[in-house]
């Protein structure tokens, strides 16, 4: 072989070598794709989740989706034999922000609950039974039970909380035909998985469900209800 020809030679790499190579650029591809200038800065994201709140903004956008499942009521009650309605109960019927809030607005399941410094765990926040009612639902609910239609509410909180949770709602002015919760060690990929199943009993005792109404996605879907109704949440996302 050539001295001045071996210079200039493509090297030969083994397939192995050759895929190693590869994934190790597409990994660094990825890495620098996603720099810290395209990560949003917790303190930042408090501070517009303050806003949003205190500027009214939050309660302006709950009470326009709820207005609408009113108007929706107010159409539809009279034309079937047993209406009723299903509820999702925290951020929609109940709000935690008090506890949020003290949290930096971070989800913190368990622990004590201290509101004055912080943390606060949901849990024990939920037991104490003192999240005050979102008024345009406890309107809505008190407008249904006028008209005759039954109230459901369906929750994702565990069962050993239907004490705190039935009093925390009677005490804000809510009243209903049922409060279902999850069961307690129960488990499922997505809360549609609990509550769709939960709205299809109801139905099966002869209800027509006109509405059901949650903060979140998971709380609608799954059927069994004529119209959905999806709140505005800043804060948190469950599946």
């Amino acid at each position: 072989m050539r001295v001045g020809a071996s210079l200039f030679m493509r090297p030969t790499i083994s397939i192995p070598a050759r895929l190693t190579l590869w994934f190790a650029l597409v990994i660094s591809v990825a890495c620098a794709s996603v720099s810290t200038g395209t990560v949003t800065n917790l303190f930042d994201a408090q501070q517009s989740i303050e806003r949003y709140i205190a500027s009214g903004t939050y309660d302006t956008e709950f009470a326009r989706v709820v207005g609408d499942a009113s108007s929706w009521l107010e159409q539809q009650a009279k034309l079937v034999e047993r209406p009723a309605i299903v509820l999702d109960i925290d951020e929609t019927s109940l709000s935690n922000w008090s506890a949020y809030k003290v949290n930096g607005w971070a989800r913190i399941v368990n622990g004590a609950c201290n509101l004055e410094r912080g943390p606060c765990g949901l849990r024990a926040w939920q037991e104490s039974a003192r999240a005050p009612a979102l008024k345009p639902t406890l309107n809505l609910v008190k407008r249904a039970r006028t008209l005759g239609v039954a109230v459901f509410f369906i929750t994702g909180r565990p069962a050993n909380l239907r004490d705190a949770t039935e009093r925390n709602l009677r005490e804000q002015g809510f009243e209903w035909e049922g409060v279902i919760l999850q069961p307690i060690g129960a488990s499922f990929a997505s809360a549609a998985d609990f509550k769709a199943p939960e709205r299809k009993k109801i139905t099966e005792r002869g209800y027509t469900i006109l509405l059901s109404m949650g903060d979140q996605q998971s709380d609608l879907t799954g059927g069994y209800a004529e119209r959905t109704f999806k709140l505005p949440n800043p804060v948190y996302f469950l599946p």
